[in-house]
């Protein structure tokens, strides 16, 4: 890769691969096997009703990287002494721009805990992604790895220790979620290529693209806080789109530059409000709501103790508590100036609590359009929608959809 050069992408979109066999795993049982049986013709009518919205192959486009962020920090040379430093905190981005920019603002994405910004190059089925979908509707796309994670260096004696998720996580919650039925919804999930499981090609080829990423989700906010807003700076005004764990520094970036963040688009962000949910053990989190950093509050807060809650609802069959703002609730008066969407799949863990981080915002006097797939005829996907059968129909028919209608 050459800083600054521009040239063709030449990725290629190989077939769909389809037809592998399901394998047995631990956890699980011959019925939930057959279950993902009987859902055979239910995938067959979902393959169809995505047909209306297909890319064909990659998108032409240049492309070129740069680096944002950071600083040096002094660390200890041979002797001893602290008169050496290294670089940290900076961001890895990369900047892609189709033959014809027709957009009047760019696309900025931020991938989720444990990934990259390959997240939305291509599918691991090799079919086109988000990115190409973009690229083709006449949006410069940016794509980044976080701070301290890929290609944004982990420094070992300036950052805070790093966790990897493994492969049984990724089959319960994101690929393979009909054989686990860890939430109610799961059995729903239809739209992964191949069976999600290990061994399966395509489940293979995704969970090599997993990565190393911070524990301490604190320092994580805090340090793509930062750089996300040199980026902002640099470039000036975007488009955010952010997905899972990202969703949480998506509202930090609204807050410190509200006039630069255009839109944000939240796909299935990191919730509910100050609390985890659905996998134990669940413990308090995100201690301003929908941040674990501060947000700027009117009335406003010097700590987050400041924050009067109360909890609104309790699912035990769904593992999560929805807990709010204890009336009146304060508002985020510089993220209420960001539209918001916020996209919400069938068959995700996430479709169990969404409404209540959209809930929160709403009191908090934020605009949020609240889209769950399944209640405008999208069935079947999951928490990686983008990566999915269907994932350039949830792009053209949601994404853009909306943005079309913003801008």
């Amino acid at each position: 890769m050459r800083t600054g050069s521009a040239f063709f992408s030449l990725l290629s979109a190989a077939a769909l691969l389809s037809g592998f066999a399901v394998h047995a795993l631990p956890g699980t049982t011959d019925s939930s096997l057959n279950a993902r049986s009987a859902l055979e013709e239910r995938q067959t009518a979902d393959a169809a009703s995505s047909s209306a919205a297909t890319l064909t192959g990659p998108t032409p486009h240049t492309r070129s990287y740069f680096y944002v962020g950071g600083q040096y920090s002094a660390v200890a040379n041979a002797n001893g002494s602290f008169d050496a430093a290294i670089y940290s905190g900076q961001m890895y981005v990369e900047h892609l721009v189709p033959l014809h920019v027709t957009r009047k603002y760019p696309l900025v994405m931020f991938h989720g805990s444990s990934m990259t910004g390959t997240n939305f190059l291509n599918t691991p089925d090799g079919r086109p992604g988000w990115a190409d979908y973009f690229l083709s509707q006449g949006y410069e796309v940016y794509l980044l790895d976080q701070v301290a994670r890929a290609r944004s260096p982990w420094q070992q004696a300036v950052d805070g220790p790093q966790s990897t998720v493994d492969a049984l996580i990724i089959e319960q919650r994101f690929t393979a979620t009909e054989l686990f039925n860890i939430w109610p919804q799961a059995k729903l999930h239809t739209q992964w290529p191949g069976n999600g499981t290990r061994g399966d090609p395509i489940f293979d080829n995704f969970y090599r693209s997993t990565v190393p990423s911070l524990v301490d989700q604190v320092e994580t906010s805090n340090k793509v806080r930062a750089a996300a807003a040199a980026l902002l700076d640099k470039i000036g005004p975007a488009i955010v789109m952010v997905h899972s764990q990202s969703g949480q520094s998506g509202w930090p970036l609204a807050d410190d530059r509200p006039d630069l963040v255009k839109a944000l688009v939240a796909i299935e962000p990191a919730g509910p409000p100050f609390t985890g949910a659905t996998f134990p053990p669940i413990t308090p989190t995100r201690a301003y709501g929908v941040s674990e950093v501060p947000l700027t509050f009117s009335p406003p807060i010097s700590n987050a103790s400041d924050l009067q809650t109360q909890v609104l609802f309790t699912s035990t069959s769904e593992g999560y508590t929805c807990i709010g703002q204890a009336d009146p609730a304060r508002k985020l008066v510089n993220v209420s100036k960001v539209p918001v969407l916020v996209v919400t799949s069938e068959s995700g863990y996430h479709t169990t609590y969404d409404w209540c981080t959209v809930d929160f915002l709403r009191k908090a006097g934020v605009g949020v359009d609240h889209i769950t797939l399944p209640n405008i005829g999208i069935h079947g996907n999951g928490h990686m929608m983008f990566m999915e059968k269907n994932n350039i129909q949830i792009a053209d028919q949601v994404v853009n959809k909306w943005l079309t209608s913003k801008f």
